[in-house]
C-alpha cells in the first residue's frame, strides 16, 4: 500500500537533499516583464491578469528545480488573497509540479471538526463526490498541514483520507512565529509544556501510519526558530516526518533547520519561501529575465549548507 511517507524519504534521498520550496508567491516578488505580459493579455481583467502572472512565476521556478529539489509547499492563503481564478492557478501549479515528479504539500492549515474537517480533507488530499456517479480530485495535494489544536476531532478525518489514499499531513507542534510561546509554552499540571503534550498526542496518532522507512504519515511542523525544542521534539515523536519552517527570511539558518532531524540525518524536510522565491532581487549580476536561475542557484547553496550543518550537527 502506497505510503507517502516512505515517498518523501525515498525522494529525500533520491536528490540528497531535505530541502522544500515553498511557493507562496504575491505579486510584488514577480518580475516586472512578467507582470507586464500577464496585463498585455487580459487589459480588461484584472484578476486573470494577477492569476496568469502568478502561474507563469511558479512555472518557472518548478521548471528551474524540479531535478534538484523533492518537494514544493503551496500555501493556500497566497491563492485566497487574489480570488477564484489564483485558485485555479494553485489547482495549476500543484498538477503541474507532480507532473514534474515533484511532491506537493498543500500548506492550508485546516482546522475543524466532524463532517467539516472531512470535507476539508477530500478536498485537499482525497476525492470529492460529484455528480453522474463521479468522484474527482479537487485539489489532489500529497500532503497537508493542519491545526491539531482541537484535538482527535480536527485530525482523524484526514488521517482517514490519509491512509486510504496514502496521503500525509503535517499537524501543527512547535511554530516559528514569535508569539508561539504565549499559548505553546504554557505548562500543564505534569510539567509538561502544551507543544510537548501535543507532540505526545501526534506520536500516538501516527502509528498506524508507519511506513516501511520507520516514519509516519502522520507528521508534525516544528519551526527551525527554536532548535533546542526541535530535539527535544525529535525524542518525543522519534516516528513523525517533521515539516521545518523559518528558514531563511524568519531568521533560522542551516545549524537550527537541522536540529529535528534524526541522529542518521533522516526524518525531516526544511522549508524556504522568500528566500528562493525573491532570490533575484538580491543579484545585481542578473537580469530580472534570469530570476529562476537566481532561485536555482539559491536552492543549491542551500542544499549544501544543510548538508554540512548535518555533518555538524550544532545541536543534538
Amino acid at each position: 500500500m502506497k505510503n507517502f511517507s516512505d515517498e518523501l524519504v525515498r525522494a529525500i534521498a533520491r536528490f540528497d537533499n531535505p530541502t522544500v520550496m515553498g511557493l507562496d508567491p504575491k505579486l510584488e516578488y514577480i518580475p516586472e516583464f512578467i507582470i507586464e505580459h500577464a496585463e498585455s493579455l487580459f487589459p480588461d481583467e484584472p484578476e486573470k491578469a494577477a492569476a496568469k502572472a502568478l502561474w507563469l512565476f511558479n512555472k518557472a521556478l518548478i521548471d528551474a528545480v524540479h531535478d534538484i529539489i523533492p518537494a514544493i509547499k503551496v500555501q493556500f492563503a497566497y491563492y485566497e488573497l487574489y480570488g477564484q481564478q489564483a485558485i485555479k492557478t494553485l489547482a495549476l501549479t500543484i498538477k503541474y509540479a507532480q507532473s514534474k515528479g515533484m511532491i506537493v504539500i498543500a500548506d492550508a492549515k485546516r482546522n475543524d471538526i466532524g463532517s467539516t474537517a472531512t470535507a476539508y480533507a477530500q478536498s485537499i488530499i482525497g476525492e470529492t463526490p460529484i455528480l453522474l456517479g463521479e468522484t474527482k480530485e479537487m485539489f489532489g495535494a500529497d500532503a497537508v498541514t493542519v491545526n491539531a489544536y482541537l484535538g482527535i476531532d480536527g485530525v482523524k478525518p484526514f488521517i482517514d483520507v490519509a491512509k486510504e489514499k496514502g496521503r500525509g499531513l503535517f499537524c501543527l507542534v512547535r511554530t516559528s512565529n514569535p508569539s508561539a510561546g504565549d499559548l505553546q509554552d504554557l505548562a500543564l499540571e505534569d510539567g509538561r509544556k502544551v507543544y510537548e503534550a501535543v507532540a505526545d498526542k501526534v506520536e500516538e496518532w501516527g502509528k498506524d501510519l508507519i511506513g516501511e522507512e520507520g516514519f509516519s504519515s502522520v507528521g508534525a511542523v516544528c519551526g527551525a526558530t527554536y532548535p533546542d525544542q526541535a530535539v527535544a521534539l525529535r525524542a518525543i515523536m522519534p516516528h513523525a516526518f517533521i515539516l521545518v519552517p523559518g528558514y531563511g527570511a524568519q531568521g533560522a539558518g542551516a545549524d537550527e533547520a537541522v536540529a529535528s532531524f534524526t541522529k542518521d540525518g533522516k526524518g525531516s524536510i526544511v522549508n524556504a519561501s522568500r528566500s528562493l522565491m525573491c532570490a533575484w532581487q538580491k543579484r545585481d549580476d542578473l537580469d530580472p529575465t534570469e530570476f529562476a536561475q537566481a532561485t536555482r542557484d539559491e536552492a543549491i547553496d542551500m542544499k549544501n549548507k544543510l548538508k554540512v550543518a548535518l555533518t555538524m550537527r550544532k545541536y543534538i
